[in-house]
């Protein structure tokens, strides 16, 4: 989905403070999607597939020159949350695409959110930029001398007006700047690749690979079985069939994890099987199959390990029988199942970072 980027590892603090910068120029479908994202990243997971979320979580804030409701260019609304001077302190900016003609100055546009701006980064937020946002970005002064992307439209304009810009119109995504607090993004369409990145920055890449799976963020080709994760089974009364869930969560590649799961809860193999699926909903060999199709997914997420060994420690002895149930149960091969959800996340490298708050 986007080139590799420089990344650092996430760090510890709960609640992460973003601030959506909003004008008159803002275009409302980047902005609204940046704060619904956001705004679900682990909790989202959690209510829709019943797996605990992470341990951290993102609050987003709509920013303006104050607090009063306005409408864009296009006339569609925006209610800001703080304005400017309440928000003093913030973990990440965002400014979304700008309504911005070609022949449209910007020197000298936008002195109060440029101050704003200079003053977070300053700070040590994360400043980040959509599309025709890297406009602002470079009207602030923050990108000169450094790289930078713009959708493609936009690179004259920044050329002509601000050649301090190194742009790379050709990246969808440019990190760069002290610690990488500088992050820019090209086309309208690239937010999803911001969003992913931030979430991989500061929660992990597994964060950022849920969010890409509930949000259906990449290559919807194959439709959305890709996407699909195993949702977690209903909670239930039934000690014998608790017994053998035990059992196989560490068993499950076992030879014939089926009839071990039948002796771990004691009851006779037929009763077995009946309540199993009363109590789960799945049939037990249904259960085990899900469960070696989603390890193998994670160790295909998050290692390198060649696919025929994954197909072993998942339990399968042969790795065709492992592909074909995969192939069935995801729409894609292992090999690209692997492509997508590795290359779908940026590289990293390590920047310390600290959390902050806005009022």
């Amino acid at each position: 989905m986007c080139q590799a980027l420089k990344m650092p590892t996430p760090y510890a603090p709960t609640t992460i403070s973003v601030c959506l910068v909003a004008m008159p120029e803002t275009a409302t479908g980047v902005l609204h999607g940046l704060y619904e994202v956001l705004t679900y990243v682990g909790s989202g997971w959690e209510m829709l597939t019943g797996w605990p979320p992470g341990p951290r979580r993102f609050k987003p804030r709509i920013v303006a020159a104050s607090r009063e409701s306005f409408r864009n260019s296009a006339g569609l609304p925006i209610t800001p949350d703080l304005s400017f001077a309440e928000a003093r302190r913030a973990d990440i900016v965002i400014v979304a695409d700008l309504a911005i003609g070609r022949d449209e100055e910007t020197r000298g546009r936008w002195p109060e959110v440029a101050a704003w701006l200079r003053q977070q980064h300053a700070q040590g937020a994360l400043i980040c930029s959509v599309c025709t946002g890297s406009l602002l970005l470079a009207e602030a002064g923050l990108l000169d001398g450094e790289e930078a992307t713009c959708h493609w439209a936009a690179t004259d304009q920044i050329r002509r007006r601000y050649p301090a810009v190194r742009l790379r119109p050709e990246r969808v995504l440019v990190s760069s700047g002290a610690e990488h607090r500088l992050v820019t993004s090209g086309g309208n369409a690239s937010w999803t690749d911001l969003v992913l990145y931030i979430v991989a920055r500061f929660c992990g890449e597994d964060e950022a690979r849920r969010t890409a799976k509930l949000f259906l963020f990449g290559d919807r080709s194959n439709g959305q079985a890709p996407f699909a994760a195993r949702v977690r089974p209903p909670q239930h009364d039934d000690a014998a069939v608790a017994l053998a869930q035990v059992w196989v969560a560490e068993n499950y590649a076992s030879p014939n994890p089926v009839a071990g799961m039948t002796m771990a809860s004691g009851l006779a193999a037929r009763t077995f099987k009946r309540r199993f699926l009363a109590a789960t909903g799945y049939s037990p060999l249904e259960y085990v199959q899900s469960l070696r199709i989603e390890e193998s997914k994670q160790m295909l997420e998050s290692t390198d390990d060649p696919i025929d060994q994954i197909a072993e420690e998942a339990g399968y002895v042969e790795p065709a029988s492992f592909r074909k149930l995969f192939k069935r149960s995801t729409a894609i091969s292992p090999l690209q199942y692997r492509q997508r959800f590795r290359q779908a996340l940026p590289s990293k490298t390590k920047v310390s970072w600290s959390a902050s708050s806005t009022s």
